[in-house]
């Protein structure tokens, strides 16, 4: 037995092992957390089966599960990187999780990137339940599955960053309750299941400019009308994306 073959080694794992480490218990805790699952899960599959089983809303010629099943991709990716993240960030802010884990050998960027990775596990299971349940309603979608991935993943980034804006400047009940009503306003505003052409001209224009409208209309483009990539709404993600990630990295507080 040499000499030091029992001498402790002590020091920080790789970054990428803590960062895998971190995002799968930031995705086990959203999967065992039952409010998250009802917002990010259950009302999206019970919105797409309601509105495509029972005629209320006129989704215009066509099936009206194809124009839905866009749309609803484009909610479930807003509960969770948005509503979701922003109110779990938000306690975590409050009981002091953010404080500790900021001084622990975990790179604060990196605890972002392992809560942005979560976020993006979570919406795979999310896209591909509802897909599932899109299917059996007879959805036949259209268009070039790299356009889909490269929509949400601007998507993602841009609710991402509003988010975390919204967790660390508000206190987390504050956080609660303007995260759950934004979710509701957007989804009725957002053209995820009201067609944005059944509101006036001039509230069309300004809810074109949302995040949410832009990827539901950009879904909805590439899926149902098998369009390329829509550079418009890309461009509107894509702004969204760098004003909230870039007021989220200068205003975050950790305390």
């Amino acid at each position: 037995m040499s000499a030091g073959t029992f001498t402790p080694n002590p020091g920080a794992a790789p970054v990428a092992r803590m960062v895998l480490a971190q995002t799968a218990l930031e995705t086990r805790m959203l999967l065992r957390n039952g409010e998250q699952l009802l917002l990010t899960v259950i009302i999206p599959a019970l919105l797409l089966a309601l509105f495509s089983a029972v005629d209320i809303v006129d989704t215009g010629a066509g099936r009206s599960v194809d124009f839905l099943a866009p749309g609803i991709l484009a909610l479930a990716v807003m509960s969770t990187a948005f509503t979701g993240q922003a109110i779990a960030t938000g306690f975590d802010r409050r009981y002091g999780v953010l404080k500790r884990l900021g001084a622990s050998p975990l790179p604060r960027w990196a605890l972002m990137a392992a809560k942005t990775l979560s976020v993006l596990v979570t919406e795979v299971l999310q896209i591909a339940l509802l897909t599932a349940i899109a299917f059996a309603l007879g959805w036949s979608p259209q268009g070039d599955p790299l356009s889909v991935a490269a929509l949400v993943l601007l998507g993602t980034a841009a609710f991402s960053g509003l988010g975390l804006l919204m967790a660390g400047t508000l206190k987390a009940e504050i956080t609660l309750a303007a995260a759950n009503l934004v979710f509701l306003l957007l989804l009725i505003g957002g053209g995820v299941i009201v067609p944005l052409e059944k509101f006036p001209g001039a509230v069309q224009a300004v809810l074109g400019l949302l995040p949410i409208s832009a990827l539901s209309d950009g879904l909805r483009e590439v899926l149902q009308h098998g369009a390329a990539l829509p550079w418009g709404d890309a461009a509107v993600l894509a702004a969204w994306a760098v004003l909230g990630l870039g007021a989220a990295a200068r205003l975050f507080r950790w305390e």
